[in-house]
């Protein structure tokens, strides 16, 4: 058939008689006029352009300029796009009608939905180059089109067109918004004056763009990309070459940092406060502050989520009408209807429009596109949201910890576990709250519109299917109540069994040389099992949920179509049953979600209640007397000048800005009468809160540039008195005066630079921060070399610093490494010394010193470098030794000062005291002597030592090393590294599989697809059903359906609990082989591998198999076997949809590829952001006093909004890739859902399999992402399971000898005597030896003394006795038997020995001497004694049952010493080896241990390894090792004899 534009068989189209308009075709013609001319006019500038712009695309965003009423334009372009759409559908849908093709009909609709898709793109390229004066072209085209249009509409209004004809309703629309668009555009000369205005305006792009920084752009794109996250490819593509970093994701953009957020908050929040003012019992209401700050998104987030909400149902109508259609056209064959075929062609209503197949299939094309545009939008904008409130709250409460008043936090009315709960815990609550805030409103309305919906198809019985729905909702309430619980026991046995295993690895050394790793084994096994217990009430519970939420929408089906197959007349058609089908998918998820909702809403209540009490706890006073002399008002709180967000300056730092906004006004100074002195307290009473006053009538002075010592006993107030001096106590009465340094006075030139009236303090419990030594010591200081080596210098510290790994840059503190309390102690007073302040308070800085080091510090830190810096120090100290070095002395008791003077004002005038004084003196003196020997600090550095270099060699262990081996030939080749980050770890997976068992396994995989077989018969009965010509009996349909139906129930109940369990049984196996492998893992294993590596796996990855991982692959099987299975359907349908569905399925392919790597590179950059933060605020709850005595409190806090945006961003990000994929998914989901509608249509079959095919097709929208989601966080989570299996490929040691147990005499070794016959020994095989060629003979009952220099192989040999070293030539006889061929737990249960670290476990004092429970309470009582016990253990509550917390902290070293020599004795062994075992007590324990090893141990063998040659002189054998060779043995006397020999070399450097 020929085609013209007016139609070629009607000759009267093309007459003009009547008039040119009015003439339709005529009409339809001149609409096409605008449409034209826009396309001749921008092509060429765009090909122009963007042949220019080429070099453009890489142009930084700051051309990124919106126009005015940017979004207004979109959205109308949008909306005219969808409007055109309609009219090229009419008119074909018209044509189709006419016998003849008229082109007119649908032509100029086409071109319109070119040009205005030309028109967005052409109105970006302008906006994005800023060139508005091109523009024009734009206006013209809407003056030209609107005109052309109204024409139209005129023409339509005179032919009398009614309202009710799609045609003339589509014209109306478009005259609107054309008129719309031309305002726009007028809108945009009337703002910028580019045309027709002398002077156009300049405009700047957004500021946070003008920063190079900022990454995320979100905010400033336009509005498509925004929609689909368009921005973000560049990101997630390179994510493939290389891994996203945090430079990568830039900074946060302006309106969402930490600071703005926190401006926005506080003003709503102190808004609040001014409103209960007058009232008492009212508090200030956090809900309405948060409303106030953040409720304008939540609107808008909420009206995004009930538009998609309300699109949803199109779904549904969409299915019913097309299988509707298709049930017409199967009965009445053929319908030609011609009604009104006139010259102007035919009118359609929009009832007859929306009955065509085709035009169905588009529309819930672009319904499903708009609705998950919508829902992403809507999840995006609450995320957004949500993390701004956080970042808020993190900000309000860190601002309140900083004043939070001292006794607050010591008196225990908000410890720090709570402060550190309110960060962790609270804050997050709160931001999930708001992230499922928009559900809790939009879930009734989605309800009662379907069951509305449900109604009007079903009528009644639709009503008995929601009511199932809705009766078994509570109990997914309550379900979900029990998993929280579960959830909680779980987390406290999982703490506990934490607890022990730490003990283990730390004392794993001497539960080896015990050979007890059995019994601490089982205890950890115990509480396993009870955490395994909860954790199966977990998996019950959780397995419940899944059946719940698969079980109630086939129980909802069921009970509705059986109850209308018995109450209706007519028969249940196939459009009612898929519609209704669909609607219960629907409508199930608002239900399942509501209990998590509401379970959320009730923790944020309760959240919500203890961030008001935080913030409405006691604060410290205003600070203001600092500045002047004024008293301490506690009451007054400060009080913030308003500061609106927009009045932040850009230009200056944030930090000055939080500065000004935070402080209070300064007081004017008024100057003191007297100049030399610095501080002076008047008729001071100072309270910790409680209104009881711990120091009353305190008139004190501090000269200025003096040192002023404040001694007493302890308890009597001295560390209390300079809190209350820097303002921490509640002044009751009385005042504290600061003097005010005169400006003009010329000697204080010099100390003009410094910061006045900050107070550098070191407290008496040394506080660190997270970071390098250097900032410990610095605090924010510049740093000056000079300076900075005699501050480390007077401290001693160079030493200590020399052997950590990276010298002053080494991180320590909590996540750091550990150092001792004197280091630590040292480090603080370096602080004090370090910072420029005119005042200087040191708290009792010697007290976890040894008498060398306080010397020092004395000498060269506190007399030469503080004196010569006239700063004025106060020091607290119990070393009265010191006292002649005051200038000024305060002595205390009891809370009052006792006396205040010099040294020489005392003697004259309480002569008592001095004499006290004298002889305490002379004691300390005494102490001195002995503690000469004893040296501490190079023990505290042994330790140290010791902790560091086993490490150094392994400081790159990271989990790098645990990747499969084919990589590591590969390191260099890029490619290869590329192609491992985007595998995914099948092996791991089918290791973890495994782990669970076969047949757990083989049964979740049948399970699961018998399962999901049956819900495919269930859907395709129902097909059957309805379509059928009535063959079948009614009850016969029924009672297939309810069987199906049943077994489908019971199926879902099977697979989830099969999952679980095989969860369970896999996280048991795993964590058990884990244990057993480490605790028998060879004793260098824990020398080189960091113990926090291996409590890793206990903790963090242990729990992500425990909870993480079944949930995930439940999820995981569950979405793909549902997107299976609905293709299947979907081809078995229409065949021909397979052929759509390769290219479909390559998209799906490399959307997932990408999506996968970058979701792990942002995952893992959110994880390790989120600690520091943490830490930052424990640091700071913990430090409190020194932070505010620095005045350092706008340092922390910018550290603080630093971190909270760092970690924000990632966040930020990691949502906005969900988001990306989401939103690929989805389209390619609907992508799915138009062909599978287009093929049914092309094919026409059985209306019943259409409703299944496109029924099928919905479903896969909803579930294809979350296979992509599922599939990257198994992936991640597959991470732990492969660390947890690199350490079960480890080596365990030979615990099997050769001899068989009953050939050992039960009481060997009863003599003692040991051979050593040509002994060499090695840690590892790969290893050189570290004792070669040893040949030695000790007689039974000898005493022999080990020594040699460090390194020289001495502790190799105590160690080669247990055989925890490889013994690889000779050997050691024992009373006639070989140890090398000896079982291990036989060998190492016959001897004792004594480590110098003495280890003791929680628990009681009987299990420590005793765990095994073989000894009677006599035996322990008798080893007591020896060990000079027996008085302090009766001394204890409980006696032999006394507890002893973790490490033994709460006895000193030398207890803990004497106990480890009393468990010695408990074990009756005929040989003892000490292994440098008095190397960490004091003189007079070891003296104890010298007596005990003569008297008790005197019939025995004892092996002593010295650190000081002193110990074994009168030993009756000594050994002399170098380099691993023996070099001497005889006894010490004949050894004394050779001048030149190794022994008497050692003993006389060490006298």
């Amino acid at each position: 058939m020929k085609i013209a534009f007016c139609g070629n068989d009607n000759p009267s189209a093309y007459n003009i008689t009547a008039g040119v308009l009015k003439n339709v075709c005529f009409v339809d013609a001149l609409n096409l006029v605008p449409h034209v001319f826009l396309l001749f006019i921008t092509f060429p500038i765009l090909f122009i352009g963007w042949g220019s712009q080429s070099s453009k695309v890489q142009i930084h965003h700051n051309t990124w300029l919106h126009f005015p009423g940017h979004n207004l334009r979109w959205i109308l372009t949008f909306t005219l796009l969808f409007v055109h759409v309609c009219e090229i559908g009419e008119g074909i849908v018209s044509n189709q009608k006419i016998g003849s093709h008229q082109l007119h009909l649908f032509l100029p609709a086409l071109m319109g939905f070119v040009a205005a898709t030309t028109a967005i793109i052409y109105y970006h390229n302008i906006e994005t180059s800023n060139f508005p004066k091109l523009l024009l072209a734009l206006f013209l085209y809407w003056v030209m089109a609107f005109i052309t249009k109204t024409i139209k509409l005129v023409r339509y209004c005179q032919d009398g067109v009614s309202f009710s004809e799609l045609r003339f309703c589509i014209t109306g629309i478009m005259v609107v918004l054309y008129g719309l668009l031309m305002a726009v555009e007028i809108n945009v000369i009337r703002i910028r004056k580019y045309v027709f205005f002398t002077s156009p305006q300049e405009v700047k792009p957004p500021e946070d763009l003008q920063d190079l920084g900022v990454r995320f752009l979100q905010p400033f794109v336009n509005l498509l990309s925004k929609a689909t996250y368009w921005w973000m490819n560049p990101l997630i593509i390179a994510a493939h070459k290389k891994p996203i970093d945090q430079k990568a994701i830039g900074k946060l953009p302006i309106a969402m940092r930490a600071l703005t957020n926190y401006v926005c908050l506080k003003d709503a929040y102190e808004e609040q406060k001014k409103k209960v003012e007058g009232q008492p019992n009212q508090i200030p209401s956090i809900w309405f502050a948060m409303y106030r700050a953040f409720g304008r998104p939540i609107l808008l987030s909420s009206t995004f989520r009930y538009l998609a909400d309300l699109l949803g149902f199109a779904g549904p109508l969409c299915i019913s009408g097309i299988v509707e259609s298709f049930s017409v056209v199967n009965q009445i064959s053929t319908l030609n209807d011609t009604n009104d075929t006139t010259l102007n062609g035919i009118y359609l209503s929009s009832t007859d429009f929306v009955k065509n197949a085709n035009v169905l299939a588009v529309l819930l094309f672009m319904a499903l596109i708009l609705q998950r545009t919508f829902l992403q939008a809507s999840y995006y904008v609450t995320i957004e949201t949500g993390i701004n409130l956080r970042g808020a709250l993190l900000a309000m409460i860190y601002n309140k910890i900083l004043r939070l008043s001292t006794s607050n936090l010591s008196m225990g009315e908000m410890t720090l576990g709570q402060i550190n709960n309110l960060v962790a815990i609270e804050t997050n609550q709160l931001m999930w709250f708001l992230f499922l805030c928009p559900n809790l409103w939009a879930m009734p309305i989605q309800i009662i519109m379907g069951v509305i919906l449900l109604y009007r198809l079903l009528r009644m019985s639709a009503l008995v299917g929601a009511a199932v729905i809705v009766l078994l909702a509570p109990i997914q309430y309550f379900i979900a109540t029990k998993l929280a619980e579960a959830q909680k026991s779980t987390l406290d046995y999982s703490t506990e069994r934490l607890k022990k295993t730490n003990e283990i690895l730390k004392g794993i050394k001497l539960l080896k040389l015990y050979a007890w790793e059995h019994i601490f084994c089982n205890s950890v096994e115990e509480t396993r099992m009870k955490e395994l217990t909860s954790l199966k009430t977990f998996a019950l519970y959780t397995s419940l949920s899944i059946f719940m939420n698969a079980a109630i929408p086939i129980a909802a089906v069921l009970a509705t179509f059986v109850t209308y197959t018995y109450v209706n007349t007519e028969t249940l058609k196939p459009e009612q049953a898929f519609a209704s089908l669909s609607l219960f998918h629907i409508l199930v998820t608002p239900l399942f979600l509501l209990s998590t909702v509401v379970r959320f809403a009730v923790k944020a209540i309760v959240s919500v209640q203890k961030l008001n009490e935080f913030l409405i706890s006691d604060e410290i006073g205003d600070d203001s007397w600092r500045n002047g002399d004024s008293a301490v008002a506690y009451e007054s709180c400060k009080k913030h000048t308003g500061l609106h967000p927009k009045a932040i300056n850009r230009k200056q730092p944030l930090r000055y800005q939080l500065d000004s906004y935070e402080q209070p006004l300064r007081r004017q100074h008024r100057p003191l009468e007297i100049d030399d002195i610095a501080i002076k307290v008047t008729n001071g009473y100072f309270s910790w809160g409680s209104g009881l006053a711990t120091l009353s009538s305190i008139d004190i002075q501090i000269p200025t540039g003096q040192l002023t010592m404040i001694v007493g006993q302890v308890g009597c107030g001295k560390s209390s008195l300079l809190l209350a001096i820097l303002g921490e106590m509640q002044a009751l009465e009385g005042k504290v005066h600061w003097s005010n340094v005169k400006e003009t006075d010329p000697s204080l030139e010099a100390s003009r630079s410094r910061n006045r009236y900050s107070v550098a303090y070191a407290a008496q419990k040394p506080w660190l921060l997270n970071a390098t030594v250097e900032e410990n010591i610095t605090f924010g200081s510049p740093f000056n070399k000079q300076r900075y080596k005699a501050v480390t210098d007077a401290c001693s510290l160079q030493p200590d610093i020399d052997l950590l790994p990276f010298g002053d840059q080494t991180e320590i503190g909590e996540r750091g490494i550990n150092l001792s309390g004197g280091q630590r102690q040292r480090i603080c007073v370096a602080r004090a010394l370090y910072q420029n302040t005119n005042i200087v308070f040191l708290d009792d800085p010697f007290s976890a010193l040894d008498i060398h080091l306080s010397d020092h510090l004395m000498q060269e830190g506190i007399l030469k470098f503080l004196k010569d810096d006239k700063r004025t120090l106060v020091l607290v100290t119990h070393k009265l030794q010191y006292l002649t070095h005051a200038d000024w002395i305060i002595a205390m008791k009891d809370g009052t000062v006792l006396r205040e003077g010099t040294l020489k004002d005392i003697q004259t005038k309480d002569v008592e005291l001095y004499k006290h004084w004298k002889i305490l003196m002379n004691r300390q003196d005494q102490e001195l002597e002995k503690d000469m020997e004893a040296d501490q600090t190079t023990l505290e550095r042994k330790t140290l030592r010791r902790a560091m270099y086993p490490r150094e060699s392994k400081a790159q262990f990271e989990d790098e090393d645990e990747e499969e081996e084919e990589e590591e030939d590969e390191d260099d080749n890029m490619s290869t590294a590329m192609r491992l980050r985007t595998k995914m770890p099948w092996k791991t997976c089918w290791r973890y599989l495994t782990s669970g068992g076969f047949f757990l396994l083989f049964l979740m995989i049948f399970s699961k697809l018998i399962k999901h077989s049956v819900f495919i018969a269930i859907d395709y009965w129902v097909a059957q059903w309805t379509s059928e010509n009535r063959t079948w009996c009614t009850t016969c349909h029924v009672a297939v359906f309810t069987i199906l139906c049943g077994a489908g129930i019971i199926l879902c109940l099977v697979t989830s609990l099969t999952v679980e369990w095989m969860g369970v049984m896999a996280a048991k196996n795993l964590h058990h082989n884990l244990l057993n492998k480490i605790i028998l893992g060879p004793i260098r294993f824990f020398d080189t591998t960091p113990l926090g590596l291996i409590l890793n796996r206990f903790s963090a990855d242990t729990n992500i198999i425990d909870q993480h991982i079944p949930p995930t692959l439940e999820s995981l099987t569950r979405s793909t076997l549902l997107c299976l299975s609905a293709i299947g359907m979907i081809s078995y349908a229409t065949p021909i949809f397979l052929a759509f569905l390769v290219p479909l399925g390559v998209a799906f392919y490399f959307i997932q590829k990408y999506f996968r790597v970058a979701s792990k590179d942002l995952q893992e950059l959110d994880d390790s952001t989120q600690l520091p933060l943490l830490c930052h605020f424990s640091e700071t709850a913990e430090g409190l006093t020194t932070i505010r005595a620095f005045r350092h409190e706008a340092r922390f806090k910018q550290r603080m909004l630093d971190l909270t945006d760092t970690n924000n961003i990632a966040y930020l990000f990691l949502s906005a890739a969900n988001r990306w994929l989401e939103v690929r998914t989805d389209y390619l989901g609907a992508c799915i859902v138009l062909t599978a509608a287009a093929a049914s249509i092309s094919q026409g079959p059985a209306s019943g399999l259409v409703g299944l095919g496109l029924l099928y097709a919905l479903m896969i929208t909803n579930y294809l992402n979350w296979v992509v989601r599922n599939l990257a966080d198994l992936e991640v989570h597959m991470g732990a399971v492969k660390k947890v299996n690199s350490f079960l490929n480890m080596e365990s040691e030979n615990y099997e000898g050769t001899m068989d147990p009953s050939q050992i005499p039960k009481n060997w070794p009863q003599e003692g005597e040991i051979k050593i016959e040509d002994l060499c020994v090695r840690y590892e095989n790969n290893l050189k030896p570290v004792l070669k060629h040893v040949k030695a003979y000790i007689k039974p009952g000898q005493k022999v003394g080990i020594c040699g220099r460090t390194g020289s192989g001495k502790s190799s040999l105590s160690l080669a006795f247990f055989r925890m070293v490889d013994i690889f030539d000779g050997s050691i006889v024992i009373d006639g038997v070989d140890i090398c061929k000896l079982p291990l737990h036989t060998l190492r249960s016959r001897l004792s020995i004594i480590l110098q670290d003495p280890i003791l476990f929680s628990g009681s004092i009987r299990f420590n001497l005793d765990p095994e429970c073989k000894c009677t309470d006599d035996r322990l009582w008798e080893a007591l004694e020896i060990a000079q016990l027996k008085n302090l253990v009766k001394s204890l509550p409980g006696g032999l049952d006394a507890l002893v917390t973790e490490g033994g902290e709460n006895f000193s070293v030398g207890q803990r010493q004497l106990f480890c020599l009393a468990r010695a004795f408990v074990r009756k062994s005929s040989i003892l080896i000490m292994d440098e075992a008095t190397a960490s007590i004091d003189m007079a324990t070891e003296n104890i241990l010298q007596k005990v090893v003569m008297t008790a141990f005197a019939d025995r063998t004892v092996v002593t390894i010295a650190h000081r040659v002193a110990q074994i002189l009168d030993a009756g054998i000594v050994l002399v090792f170098s380099e691993g060779y023996l070099v001497e043995c005889d006894s010490a006397a004949n050894l004394l004899l050779k001048e030149d020999g190794l022994f008497t070399t050692l003993v006389k450097t060490h006298k």
